[in-house]
């Protein structure tokens, strides 16, 4: 692997990173960015992304917890759900074909930006 290689993964890295801090989720830039543009399998680019994940999420807490952001009212009612919801995701990544896993995760990410799309006119709307 040469130096821009690096340089091109530390960029992502970056991306990941910024969208992760501001809670849109690195890895709807991250694993597309590892699964198209450097070939890797949709399965480890989540598994990479789940890794990195695991520091961004501590710092942002702690910053949002220091301002003041975070607000604790029924966090175990979201937590518990997401926590099912996580093992069974993962018993399903793990036998699911990677290109099957790749075309539901841009699936899902088509809806996503639909979402966003739709919710950023109706607040443009209202104003």
């Amino acid at each position: 692997m040469d130096w821009l290689e690096y340089i091109w993964y530390a960029a992502a890295g970056i991306a990941g990173g910024v969208l992760g801090g501001m809670g849109m989720g690195g890895g709807t830039v991250l694993i597309p960015l590892l699964s198209i543009f450097y070939n890797v399998t949709q399965h480890t680019a989540q598994a990479i992304n789940l890794i990195s994940f695991i520091p961004m999420a501590v710092i942002a807490l702690l910053i949002h917890l220091k301002n003041r952001l975070v607000d604790f009212k029924g966090i175990l009612y979201i937590i518990l759900p997401g926590l099912v919801a996580c093992v069974l995701g993962c018993y399903v990544a793990r036998v699911m074909n990677s290109e099957v896993l790749r075309r539901c995760f841009g699936g899902f990410l088509l809806l996503l930006s639909v979402f966003q799309i739709v919710t950023g006119l109706k607040k443009k709307n209202k104003k």
